[in-house]
């Protein structure tokens, strides 16, 4: 009997088999919520540098206003629920849970014990669902509308879209916020 059917059938013995299931779900769940974000970020990054080039950064706020929702709607399929999230929030569609909180100050930690952002990443399997969460580190582009100096022009269209906006005064390398999914288990 090979080493692998062995232990299978050891962990099916003591009752384990249905923790390597839940594991093996747990894998495919995080792959395919790494595939959403992944998606959903290279969209919005595309969205928003087209703006900027065609337009401005004033109207590229326009665009992330009634795009970054439309994008995030046509990803959220298949079961999935696509979003961002933040401590300091633009949106107030965006506000994080509990688990998003706690979550975004665990990542805050990590990122400040030196670990690379592009890998911070959390997931949890509560109350029927399945909740991933990515952080996104702020880039030199986001500056442009989440920096501490934004242009008069910026600032006027943020306070037109988003008067309640807490998402500014950001540095390079700052936890911006995260990507947030869930999925309802079956």
């Amino acid at each position: 009997m090979g080493m692998l059917k062995r232990s299978v059938l050891l962990a099916a013995m003591l009752g384990l088999a249905p923790m390597w299931v839940a594991a093996a779900d747990d894998a495919q769940l995080t792959q395919e919520a790494r595939q959403q974000t992944k998606a959903f970020a290279q969209a919005l990054q595309k969205t928003l540098k087209q703006g900027i080039q065609a337009s401005g950064p004033d109207a590229a706020i326009q665009l992330c206003n009634t795009e970054a929702p439309a994008i995030a709607a046509g990803l959220s399929q298949n079961g999935w629920q696509v979003a961002r999230t933040s401590t300091k929030i633009r949106n107030p569609d965006n506000v994080a849970d509990a688990w998003e909180l706690q979550t975004l100050e665990n990542f805050a930690q990590r990122l400040k014990a030196g670990e690379d952002p592009a890998g911070i990443e959390a997931t949890t399997v509560a109350d029927g669902e399945f909740r991933y969460m990515k952080a996104i580190p702020t880039a030199p582009l986001c500056l442009t509308c989440h920096g501490a100096q934004l242009a008069p022009a910026v600032t006027a269209k943020l306070d037109e879209l988003y008067p309640a906006d807490q998402a500014r005064g950001f540095n390079v390398g700052d936890l911006r916020g995260a990507f947030t999914l869930r999925k309802t288990l079956e």
